[in-house]
Formats: structure tokens, sequence, C-alpha cells
């Protein structure tokens, strides 16, 4: 999800976003039942995307909002689904144990609707995957994210779409066209190609495909947000991976977004 803020003019009434030492349990409570206040519309993107200020009474910070009402229609992915997506990818990050996605709920009374709900990250706009993706401290979390893309079948990996928070920390936004049952990953993360997948990464992918297929709870959470083909798909992804541990190169379809960044 976007989450640099709207237009300026409207700051005196944008809150600071939430601290980052929030314990994730107490971020997603407060994104599930804070009360919402519009601030403004992101200005870019295909999808209708807002920036909200959330207060549950204890604290207040800073949302993102993308209503299911505001998708536009798009030839290949079921309408009305992409908030569905974007919770789902939340889901498989923390099921993975990595952490990429910001914490993501789907809001069933939201301003204007049923929609996800994401934590804002405070990031620096002039840093995207391009201005750091030679830094040698990046690298094992830059090969995770290029992992998740391939699970998820990301058709949408921009530059932009990957920050860096004020901390340092690496975070992934927008996925909301994921998950299709037919390739479409596209993405800039193709530093890797050829690459054997490190180890590391492995077991942790081989605890997820465990995941999938033993852990009721996981299961649940995916069914409610995606169709069963698709959770068959990202079964399939996963042990496909497993069996040829290696780091794709672009396929014979078009394997970069536009724009990049």
């Amino acid at each position: 999800m976007a989450t640099r803020r709207p237009r300026p003019g409207t700051a005196r009434r944008i809150p600071d976003p939430l601290p980052p030492e929030t314990p994730k349990e107490i971020v997603l409570r407060w994104l599930r039942e804070g009360e919402i206040r519009l601030l403004g519309l992101i200005p870019w993107g295909s999808n209708a995307t807002f920036l909200v200020a959330l207060s549950d009474g204890e604290r207040t910070g800073l949302a993102v909002y993308k209503p299911q009402r505001g998708e536009e229609p798009l030839w290949d992915f079921p309408h009305g689904t992409l908030c569905y997506r974007e919770v789902a990818a939340y889901v498989v990050s923390e099921a993975l144990g990595w952490g990429l996605v910001p914490p993501t709920v789907l809001r069933e009374q939201g301003p204007y609707g049923r929609g996800a709900l994401q934590l804002y990250i405070d990031a620096d706009p002039e840093e995207n995957y391009f201005t750091f993706r030679e830094d040698p401290a990046l690298q094992p979390v830059l090969m995770r994210l290029a992992a998740f893309d391939l699970i998820t079948n990301n058709a949408d990996r921009k530059a932009g779409h990957c920050l860096r928070d004020r901390h340092g920390r690496i975070w992934a936004i927008d996925h909301g066209i994921c998950f299709h049952v037919e390739p479409k990953l596209r993405t800039v993360i193709w530093d890797y190609r050829g690459q054997p997948i490190p180890e590391d990464i492995l077991e942790e992918i081989r605890a997820f495909h465990r995941r999938l297929r033993e852990d009721e709870g996981l299961r649940a959470e995916l069914a409610a947000l995606l169709h069963p083909a698709e959770i068959a798909a990202l079964e399939r992804r996963t042990a496909a991976l497993l069996e040829r541990p290696i780091f794709p190169h672009p396929g014979p379809w078009r394997s970069v977004p536009w724009p990049m960044v």
C-alpha cells in the first residue's frame, strides 16, 4: 500500500505515526477496533487509497485504507478481491516468519465500507528498491522479499513498493494483485536470478509449506481471503520452489511492471 502523505496543506490534521516499538498484537487490535478518520486521498495509484487517522482511545496513529468499492476492475483478477489479497499477503508473510508486510486487517465498516487497513510506514519517499538494492547488510531481507514474490505470485513488485523506514527496516507494500492461479510474476527484483536460494531461507520456506498442509488455523485464515484454487496454487508454487531452489530468470511473459518505480 502506498504510504506517502496527502498533498501539503493538511499537515496540522495529521497525527504522528504509531511508535515502531508498539507490539504487533496491539497494532493489530488497534487496526481492527480503532475509529477511522479520513485525512485525504493518496493521489497516485489506480485504486482508491486513503491516509487515515486511527484512534482506539489509548493511541492515535496513521494507517492506509483501501476500500473494496474503490477498486478498479481488472481483466484477470476477480473484481472486489484486491483488499482480501492485501490481507492474505500479510498472513503469508507472518506464516513465513519474515515480517515483510506491515500489519494489515480487513475492516467491514470503514468510511467507504469493507476494505483493507494497513499500518502506515513512515518511510523516506526518496528511497526505494533501486536506491538500497546494493546494500550488503540488506541482502538477506531482499532475498526473502524475492522469494516472497515468487511464492505469492506477485504481479506488481515495483521498486516503490519496497520501503525503508526511519529505523532502516525494509517493508513490502501493495499486494492487491497477488495469488493468481496462473503465472503472473512481474517484479523489478531480478538481481538474484540463477542463484541458489540460501539454506536458511529454504528451511523457513519448508516450515511454511508444512504449515500450509497441516495448520488448520492458517488454512482457515487463507480460506476467508482466497479462492480454494488460489490456495492450492500457493501450495504448488511453494513446493516447486523447494524442489528447484534457485531464483528464476524472467519468464516469457512481461516480467517487469510499469512504471518500474
